[in-house]
């Protein structure tokens, strides 16, 4: 025989409650998908662009597509696509180009599109559902282009600009050449400085200095863990902007390398967690293979994942890696390494406003699920009853008259109770609609929230939750935190655990 639990209770009238404004704030909170305990993590690594380094996304969008526009030109494009309008507030990440047709979509986690755009015309939910719902869309494939990183909005924004403009003046338009000369266009752009060496003219104007980043890391380092910076960055950038980021911000770390034990640029992810690329230390503009023991104060290009863990000697489990890439940062280094994750979203501190303002309509939402689900229950049974009672109508004598008439007018009444419930699920299903429709654009006006498609986690939603263990806006969100804090995720409820 089982013998039964004792009874747990605690002294609940003991404990203070902390007021709510002394609580941190929910859009500077670290969020938790998995368990995670900081006191298990040896090694906290960092990604530099858009991680360490956050930027001003309007201002960085208005430059990439300026740069974009005149390669374009230059490519041989014509003069008038310098005064069009790109409207930088109308991507997100997580999208998808669909080349062949010129649409840009927005999936949920089952791959399922629910919005799309062909430049800045909405497709209607016919178009979507003749080319996207009856057959079944393959991101992967070469078709497909993923807009994931905040980087990359830019290309979006002149995407959808260009296909307006070329077509409304009847240019003709191959859309996957032309969404293959932007990303030429903006690649070239990096790499001989248009882009790079005005921001570093004026990081002040495209860079916001966050006071709280260096003793967030001095928190970590203080707690005595170690800390490496992992960066695509080349040296000469790297070294501009993290002594703008943290270069004399605190006297006890003469340079910001004194609070890293290793820094890597160059690293050229996501590759480096998939090939075995070599580590090379540079000394002024010599590089050479790199040395082992990895050592501090020293900078080091390229390498690969199965190098630096040798290098850290520590389980891989023992390393934090955080990162604002979800496929180059966060998807690889979680496939490849049993390294933690946490994943950096600027737009996560809109994301939770935009929730929070929403708090009455979600309510209202929910009044209307429970009223549907009671409405259909009706509807299933005025369905029967209306069979029923037409079954033994349809077997009554034509000689029992009143039996028959009885039968009719029971009919009648089932019919009519049918058609009122029908109604008011159509009333129910259109201020749902409404209500839907009236949420995302609180959350963006094109494509809604940012993590949520409908009644499902976005594509992009959907590969935070799988491969990030924690999420956050910014890393000095962390100096709120405990260096040995245990982050516990929520408990997961599957349909059938929620209501009655």
């Amino acid at each position: 025989m089982t013998e039964r639990p004792e009874q747990l209770s605690l002294p609940f009238d003991d404990f203070v409650v902390v007021p709510h404004a002394k609580r941190i704030k929910r859009n500077r909170r670290v969020f938790c998908n998995r368990n995670l305990r900081l006191n298990g993590i040896a090694w906290v690594g960092f990604d530099m662009d858009y991680t360490l380094a956050v930027y001003d996304q309007a201002e960085m969008d208005n430059l990439s597509i300026r740069a974009t526009i005149a390669k374009l030109i230059s490519r041989g494009y014509p003069a008038f696509i310098a005064n069009v309008p790109y409207p930088t507030e109308f991507p997100v990440r997580g999208l998808v180009i669909d080349k062949r047709f010129g649409h840009i979509l927005k999936m949920d986690r089952y791959k399922q599109v629910h919005k799309a755009y062909h430049g800045l015309r909405e497709l209607s939910k016919d178009e979507i559902r003749e080319l996207y719902q009856s057959k079944k869309v393959l991101p992967a494939t070469a078709r497909y282009h993923w807009i994931d990183t905040l980087y990359a909005l830019s290309e979006a924004s002149c995407y959808a600009g260009l296909v307006d403009a070329l077509e409304n003046r009847r240019v003709p338009i191959d859309y996957a050449r032309v969404f293959a000369d932007i990303r030429e266009s903006i690649d070239e752009a990096h790499r001989d400085g248009t882009i790079l060496d005005t921001i570093l003219s004026d990081l002040p104007r495209y860079v916001r200095r966050d006071d709280d980043l260096a003793p967030t890391l001095h928190k970590f380092r203080s707690a005595g863990k170690k800390l490496f910076l992992l960066t695509n960055s080349r040296w000469s950038y790297t070294d501009a902007m993290m002594n703008f980021l943290i270069g004399g911000a605190m006297s006890e770390y003469p340079t910001w390398r004194n609070f890293f034990d290793v820094v890597i640029v160059a690293a050229t992810k996501p590759a480096f967690f998939q090939e075995r690329r070599p580590l090379l230390e540079r000394e002024s503009d010599t590089l050479r293979p790199a040395a082992f023991p990895l050592e501090r104060g020293r900078i080091y290009e390229g390498g690969n994942l199965q190098d630096l863990e040798q290098a850290l000697a520590v389980g891989g489990d023992e390393v934090l890696y955080i990162g604002d890439h979800i496929y180059g940062d966060i998807l690889r280094s979680k496939k490849e390494s049993t390294w933690r994750t946490v994943m950096i979203m600027q737009e996560l501190e809109t994301e939770i406003f935009a929730s929070e303002s929403c708090t009455e309509d979600f309510a209202a939402l929910q009044e209307l699920e429970i009223a549907r689900d009671q409405l259909e229950d009706e509807l299933r049974f005025f369905q029967t009853q209306f069979r029923d009672v037409s079954r033994k109508s349809d077997q009554a004598s034509a000689d029992d008259k009143p039996r028959s008439s009885d039968f009719s007018k029971a009919r009648l009444i089932v019919k009519q109770s049918l058609e009122r419930v029908r109604g008011r699920l159509r009333e129910v299903n259109a201020e749902a609609d409404l209500l839907e429709r009236r949420i995302d654009a609180r959350f963006h006006p094109y494509w809604g929230s940012l993590l949520k498609e409908a009644n499902e986690t976005s594509l992009f939603g959907s590969q935070v939750d799988a491969y990030a263990d924690l999420y956050t806006s910014r890393v000095s969100n962390f100096l709120a935190y405990s260096p040995l804090q245990f982050f516990r995720s929520p408990r997961d409820r599957m349909p059938h655990e929620l209501g009655a």
